[in-house]
């Protein structure tokens, strides 16, 4: 049985200013592509499918057309579990409808969805909290997949049922886990447990969360260890680190698919994957990644000449790019509105002044017993190195007038 693994989606995210959108409805057709070129038998989201609680219209209509594609209409059943970033009752509220087109979504971590069975091509045959066995008819055995998706501790042992508030979070987890593996996952099927955490190897690399990520992490006392997966489990596919890693022992993977768009420049240079699972019952899984080509890459660059970023400004178009000049002098007007004017993916601008005096001399005080006026003009000045000319003082005039007429 053949699986694709992908996660943190983060459909409706910004660049700092730079909407993403159109790279993200290129980079989810791709991944459909690949689903349908590798024949998978099943298609597993872990989290992350939004980028905020309440994100625009476009995002949320780019996620329902991608996954009704990859379940193409119900013959392929796709998993979908909550991130950090996600509403859990958001992610759960189309589920009676999803259901009819094999998609199964779990928002919240004790979800137990309704058996259903879509007509000639799988049926769902036991389900509990948290859990789904699927039966699809050209496999002998059926699919077993434990998922939870992803809730604060409070929230995950009060989903849980667990009522010592002093229990870790690792061993609730391993717990429930095991729980649902002993009743459910014999070696007549296959396995698979899908979550979106912070997991490492224990006494492994600690791993960092993305730049820009809500952290999940806080200190080390609820970290979750990979040695918590029930033995039962094939295969973990992890949601939240967006670069790809493997933390499990080659027996029973437990991966982190990454995201399939570097989403900060600290992502800047990672190659993007979604990865391929082939499983049988009582065999090591075996997995491989798939390279997606698809997204505007993410380049931090650097430069003492402003003719030389300029010129590689027009040679990298497809380029995201945070760029720092280094300089003896702080950057004019004109050297910004060259800057900008070779590329149209600038996403910060970063001066890096080398002269002392100039620093020292640009440190001056602010007289604030000066009228707004007079104020502007001492920031335009520290700001672009020159007085401001008429024509943005009729600006600023036209500007403040205007304000002062609505306070009013």
């Amino acid at each position: 049985m053949r699986i694709l693994h992908t996660a943190d989606w983060h459909l409706g995210k910004k660049l700092d200013f730079f909407s993403r959108i159109d790279e993200q409805k290129e980079i989810l057709d791709e991944i459909c592509q690949i689903a349908d070129k590798e024949d998978v038998d099943i298609v597993v989201v872990s989290g992350d499918l939004y980028d905020t609680f309440n994100p625009p219209v476009e995002a949320i209509e780019l996620l329902y057309r991608t996954l009704k594609k990859l379940s193409k209409n119900g013959r392929r059943p796709v998993i979908a579990i909550a991130g950090n970033h996600d509403s859990p009752d958001r992610i759960d509220s189309p589920d009676s409808l999803a259901r009819e087109l094999g998609i199964f979504f779990f928002g919240q971590p004790h979800l137990k969805i309704n058996p259903i069975t879509v007509e000639g091509h799988f049926d769902v045959i036991r389900v509990d909290e948290g859990f789904v066995e699927i039966k699809i008819p050209k496999y002998y055995y059926p699919i077993r997949i434990l998922s939870t998706s992803f809730a604060n501790e409070i929230r995950l042992k009060q989903f849980l049922g667990f009522e010592d508030k002093s229990a870790q979070l690792q061993e609730v987890l391993k717990q429930r886990w095991q729980d649902l593996a002993t009743q459910y996952c014999d070696s007549y099927g296959v396995n698979l447990l899908c979550t979106h955490l912070y997991m490492l190897k224990r006494g492994g690399e600690v791993l960092e969360e993305p730049e820009g990520e809500k952290p999940i992490r806080l200190g080390f006392a609820d970290l979750i260890y990979s040695d918590g997966i029930p033995s039962q489990v094939q295969y973990t596919a992890l949601g939240h680190l967006h670069k790809f890693h493997e933390i499990g022992h080659s027996t029973s993977p437990v991966i982190y698919s990454g995201s399939p768009l570097a989403y900060s420049f600290s992502e800047s240079g990672q190659k993007k994957q979604v990865v391929i699972v082939d499983l049988e019952p009582n065999k090591i899984a075996q997995y491989r990644t798939v390279q997606l080509l698809k997204g505007r890459p993410l380049v931090r660059t650097r430069f003492k000449d402003i003719d030389e970023a300029v010129r590689w400004l027009h040679d990298n178009q497809e380029a995201l790019v945070e760029l720092t000049i280094e300089s003896d002098n702080f950057l004019t007007a004109s050297d910004l509105k060259r800057i900008h004017e070779a590329h149209n993916g600038i996403i910060h601008i970063i001066p890096v002044v080398n002269n002392k005096r100039l620093l020292e001399r640009s440190e001056i005080k602010v007289n604030l017993d000066q009228n707004m006026k007079d104020l502007f003009k001492d920031y335009f000045k520290f700001k672009y190195g020159q007085e401001p000319n008429d024509e943005i003082l009729t600006l600023f005039d036209e500007v403040s007038t205007n304000t002062l007429e609505k306070e009013d």
